[in-house]
């Protein structure tokens, strides 16, 4: 994997669909300029995942100097009444209800894809047929196939000067950004252990509807897709190594749920009367796995634990020191350094906050935290400098396939009773 880009403003070479137009009264983001030319952004899909892109794209450009001034040119979804009010909410100057048209727009230099899964690979290879850069929400896709066409037309996109990143927003909370780079400057020396969680409990309830995130053929697995694939990819993020094999439990244990008869809510949505579903999705995952460099990892991803909110938790050990992140602590970086004499060493507490750590170069002064929502703002500052240099993105669509790889292969143990089953790793992954 690559090495950990630092904030580029600061150090530019560190590293749903339906037909028919709907006009919207919306503005587009300001501040395109002859020395800061547009990217215009058209974004698929308006629900969770697209606010949050939304306010991502709308405060960059406010935030940090960008080489190019992004644009909310349009936003699409299948419902004309929800996706007018989507773009009025959010700043977007136009509204469509067919991805196709979006994405053929003149005003459109940028597709951000914020769909349920099983559109990802459709919406993506269409959108780079067509000239434009992609963003894609994790997973990649639905399946390992799709991933790697994906990955192909990305990589041939990019010989145009197309970029192409998967959305893996964990990845720049500065925290995490901080972790990668003192692991790469050998703080932790050789590593050892690697343990990760992603706990919710949105599904304890048994009652809870059965929305699209509980339905194969559009998430394409549950937790595992929808928590497992984040963690995946900010284990390898942070270690710089790809994982080598794995082996795994999954569970689903409500198996039948009351259907969905209205809007979705966040999560959920509003249950309709008597009739019932299957899930077809797990509902938690387990699973161990080995690194190239022999260190040992544990996985934990589940929308079952009661209490947990949105607990994501990481820990590195190593044979000089240790890091440990967790989300809902998320302006803070555990860190225990080995080499301090035993009378006074322990873990301490790192602030991040400061200037000179990853991304606050734009923000608060000292001690005024960050929340959920910068990561997205990162995402579009980090995707922009990509684009304004032609060059591949962290995380490209090759680390988007290289977890994708991992989800299967958890899949395939887990349908093994737990198996070792050995990942065959992306070349170009970073």
């Amino acid at each position: 994997m690559g090495q950990p880009q630092q904030p580029e403003g600061a150090e530019a070479d560190a590293a749903a669909a339906g037909t028919g137009t709907v006009a919207t009264g919306a503005a587009a983001a300001a501040g395109a300029t002859a020395s800061r030319p547009p990217l215009r952004v058209g974004m698929v899909g308006y629900a969770f995942m697209g606010a949050a892109h939304s306010q991502g794209w709308r405060t960059a450009g406010r935030v940090f100097d960008l080489p190019l001034a992004p644009e909310l040119a349009a936003i699409c979804g299948r419902d004309a009444d929800a996706v007018r009010a989507a773009a009025d909410r959010h700043g977007w100057a136009a509204a469509e209800t067919d991805w196709r048209a979006l994405i053929t727009r003149d005003d459109v230099d940028l597709v951000d894809i914020c769909t349920p899964g099983d559109s990802h690979a459709e919406i993506a290879l269409a959108a780079l047929a067509a000239g434009k850069h992609v963003l894609c929400e994790k997973p990649l896709a639905n399946t390992v196939a799709e991933a790697e066409a994906m990955t192909r037309a990305a990589e041939r996109a990019l010989a145009r000067g197309q970029i192409a990143m998967a959305g893996f927003n964990y990845r720049r909370v500065p925290a995490t950004a901080l972790a990668r780079r003192m692991v790469a400057e050998g703080r932790l020396g050789r590593l050892r252990h690697v343990r990760v969680a992603y706990l919710q409990d949105w599904l304890v309830d048994p009652e809870a509807p059965l929305t699209w995130r509980l339905r194969r053929e559009q998430a394409g697995s549950g937790a595992l897709g929808d928590l497992g694939a984040h963690i995946v990819d900010l284990a390898q993020y942070l270690t710089g190594e790809h994982l080598a094999g794995v082996s795994a439990l999954t569970e689903t244990f409500v198996r039948e749920r009351p259907l969905t008869g209205g809007a979705a809510r966040g999560l959920s949505a509003v249950s309709a009367d008597g009739t019932t579903g299957r899930v077809t999705v797990d509902d938690a995952a387990v699973f161990t796995g080995r690194f190239p460099s022999g260190a040992l990892a544990t996985f934990e991803a589940t929308r079952y634990a009661t209490g947990r909110k949105n607990a994501l938790r990481i820990e590195l050990n190593g044979e000089r020191g240790s890091l440990a992140f967790d989300l809902e602590r998320l302006n803070e970086l555990s860190y225990h350094d080995a080499t301090e004499p035993d009378s006074h060493n322990g873990f301490r507490r790192i602030l991040v906050t400061e200037p000179d750590h990853p991304y606050l170069d734009g923000w608060w002064p000292p001690g005024h935290g960050l929340g959920y929502e910068h990561t997205f703002v990162h995402q579009a500052r980090d995707l922009v400098h990509a684009v304004a240099a032609g060059r591949s993105p962290e995380p490209s669509f090759a680390d988007g396939l290289q977890v994708q790889r991992v989800l299967a292969a958890v899949e395939e143990s887990a349908g093994k009773n737990a198996v070792y089953t050995p990942i065959t790793a992306v070349p170009n992954a970073a």
